[in-house]
Parts: structure tokens; C-alpha cells; sequence
């Protein structure tokens, strides 16, 4: 679906205008724990994402291979996305274009792809900005129409950090909500993604401990987070009293959060936001 072009009646009132310093207090540094993975499933949903991933030669930005600092690439994107400076957004995009240059399908490939292709930026800024609402509303309840038009055209900064135009970024919420049920009926996920997702969920790429500890928890969200299509595909059972149990979790650790103050809140998407800053007062890599 294409989206319609911007005009002066689209635009948001400027005084629900949001900044980087004003966004801070609808982001929570916890959703990007607890959405992570159902993101990341929802995102390589689309064909020629999922393949990207599966087939890079990048290996120093595998998850599998490369946590951790997988981790740190990604929330960090979203940090500088959302809160950092312009210059900031263009040292990451520079940064991140040197990993992407190698991501495109070769002659093997089942479809094609490219990791500059703005049109699957788009989808995965649709993805993020998604799951970053549908964790606040779970956790606080949904915002006034005001601030969600404002957030919502502040999201755009999800894909125009990349090569994502400002103009297809569907133009309100109500054009977004008609691409996203379009395109999300679409989306399906193949058998050698579905091994990666459960290596993914069941945290196969962490040590022992690690699994046992935290495995059957992120299961368990990641189940519920996830569209019912997508959760039928990956095999996965859900039910009504795993609704409620979710349901009551999310919305104790929103009451919970909600009263911590703005730093803690904003933990670890803070810290790596300081930690761009530090990286490019030392001239160290950014990704």
C-alpha cells in the first residue's frame, strides 16, 4: 500500500509537537525487553526481511552469534531514533549503512532484497512503532488523541533515521492502521524462520543459566504479544486465563514503572543513548 501524501490538514497541531526531550515520558525502557523478540518475529514476517537476516554474511551483527552486542546495535538504534540529536541520527545512519552494504540477495536467494530498500524500512518502522504503543497502552492505558497523533507522527523517526521518505510514512493513525491490517494479513513465516524465532525465544544463543532463568518467561510474552496469524504459525497455544495472566502483568508493571523516576523509566535505552555519545566523543564504532 502506498501512502497518501502529507497535506496542511495532516499535519499535527504544534502544540502536541513532540521533541526529544518531551517523547522520553512514552517510552519505556522495559518494552524493549519485553516486545523485543515478538518485534523481531513480526518484522522478518515480511519475506524479504527474514531472508536478509537468515542469509547475511555480516556475522559480527548476529544474534546468534554476537548477542549481546546485537542487543546494543539495535536498542540503540532505537534510543538515537527517538530521543537523540539530528546529528546523532546521522552518525548511526552512517554507521549502519557500512553493515547494510553486504545485505542484499544474490542469484541463490528465493526473493529479493536489499537492506537500503525503503519500502521494508518502512514495515520495520511500522513494526516498532507498533509494538512501542501496544506495550504503552498494556501497561499505562491508551493516550489521549492529542498525544497519540503527536507520537505517532513523531514515529516517523523510526524509518526517516534511515532511508525511510518522511512523505511514506502513512500520513495519521487512521491511514496507518489501514496499512498495517493490510499488510500484517500478509505477512507468514517459513519453516527455517520458525527455527530461528524459537532459537531466538528459547534464548539457544545464551549461556545455560541464562536459558533456564529467563527462557520460559520471554516464551510466555512473546506468545502473548504476538498477532494471532503469526502465533498460529510459530505453533503456539494461547489462552484466556494466559490472556488475563498477561494482561495483570503488564498492567502491574506499568503501575510499577509509572511512579520510578524519569531515568529508571528510561533504562537501558538511556544508557545506550550515553553510550553513542561517549563512542562518538572517543571516535570508537558506532555499531
Amino acid at each position: 500500500m502506498t501512502a497518501p501524501l502529507r497535506t496542511a490538514e495532516h499535519e499535527p497541531d504544534p502544540s502536541q509537537t513532540l521533541t526529544p526531550e518531551t517523547v522520553a515520558q512514552y517510552v519505556d525502557g522495559v518494552a524493549a525487553f519485553l516486545g523485543g523478540a515478538a518485534n523481531v518475529i513480526m518484522q522478518l514476517s515480511l519475506r524479504p526481511v527474514g531472508r536478509g537476516v537468515l542469509e547475511s554474511t555480516v556475522d559480527s551483527g548476529k544474534v546468534t552469534l554476537h548477542p549481546i552486542k546485537r542487543l546494543r546495535t539495535t536498542l540503540t538504534y532505537i534510543a538515537v531514533a527517538l530521543l537523540g540529536s539530528d546529528d546523532e541520527r546521522d552518525a548511526y545512519r552512517e554507521a549502519v549503512n557500512v553493515s547494510h552494504r553486504s545485505v542484499r540477495s544474490t542469484a541463490a536467494s528465493p526473493v529479493k532484497y536489499n537492506a537500503f530498500d525503503p519500502n521494508l524500512q518502512l514495515w520495520v518502522a511500522a513494526c516498532l512503532y507498533w509494538g512501542i504503543d501496544d506495550l504503552y497502552t498494556r501497561m499505562h492505558g491508551p493516550m489521549d488523541d492529542a498525544t497519540a497523533d503527536a507520537f505517532y507522527t513523531y514515529a516517523a523517526r523510526l524509518g526517516t533515521t534511515l532511508q525511510m521518505r518522511p512523505e511514506m510514512w502513512p500520513v495519521n493513525r487512521t491511514e496507518f492502521q489501514r496499512y498495517w491490517d493490510e499488510n500484517l494479513k500478509q505477512r507468514g513465516i517459513e519453516p527455517e524462520l520458525r527455527d530461528y524465532f524459537n532459537g531466538l525465544i528459547d534464548l539457544k544463543m545464551m549461556p545455560r543459566p541464562v536459558q533456564v532463568v529467563f527462557a520460559g518467561l520471554q516464551r510466555f510474552i512473546v506468545t502473548g504479544l504476538l498477532p494471532q496469524h503469526l502465533r498460529d504459525e510459530m505453533g503456539m497455544t494461547w489462552t484466556d486465563r494466559d490472556q488475563r495472566r498477561l494482561d495483570r502483568l503488564l498492567r502491574i508493571l506499568g503501575a510499577v514503572h509509572g511512579r520510578l523516576p524519569a531515568a529508571a523509566r528510561m533504562f537501558p535505552l538511556n544508557a545506550y543513548l550515553f553510550d553513542l555519545r561517549r563512542r562518538l566523543r572517543q571516535g570508537k564504532p558506532l555499531v
